[in-house]
């Protein structure tokens, strides 16, 4: 069974965002509500995927990415926005996202990026 963490500073979207994992037989260990909360999440629960959305307050999702792959290279991200501005394209360009995955989005979408950053395909971007 595939693992994942959640950090989206939003309450709702992680509780509906785990709901979707769960009954895709995905094991969701733990949430966070920041990107500096994301990073001692996963270095307690080393899961198998984690799913990010870029914009909080605070410590965002740029700054787990960042900082998660500095330290740990094979770290599978895959980073949830509903951004579509060229500014923020480049940026998980730059800091390299295994897959990107916009909002409003669909459970296909999901598991299509599970699959392709679980089995070490190339980087998905979905629609």
């Amino acid at each position: 069974m595939t693992t994942a963490i959640i950090v989206d500073d939003d309450y709702d979207t992680v509780e509906v965002f785990s709901e979707f994992l769960m009954l895709q037989n995905i094991d969701v260990l733990g949430k966070a509500y920041n990107g500096l909360d994301g990073i001692k999440l996963f270095e307690e629960k080393k899961p198998d995927v984690i799913f990010s959305d870029i914009w909080m307050p605070e410590y965002d999702g740029f700054y787990l990415l960042t900082n998660l792959r500095k330290k740990f290279e094979d770290v599978k991200i895959i980073m949830v926005t509903a951004d579509l501005t060229q500014e923020t394209d480049r940026k998980l360009k730059e800091s390299n996202a295994n897959a990107v995955i916009f909002k409003p989005f669909k459970i296909k979408d999901i598991m299509n990026a599970v699959k392709k950053v679980t089995s070490n395909e190339n980087p998905v971007i979905s629609t």
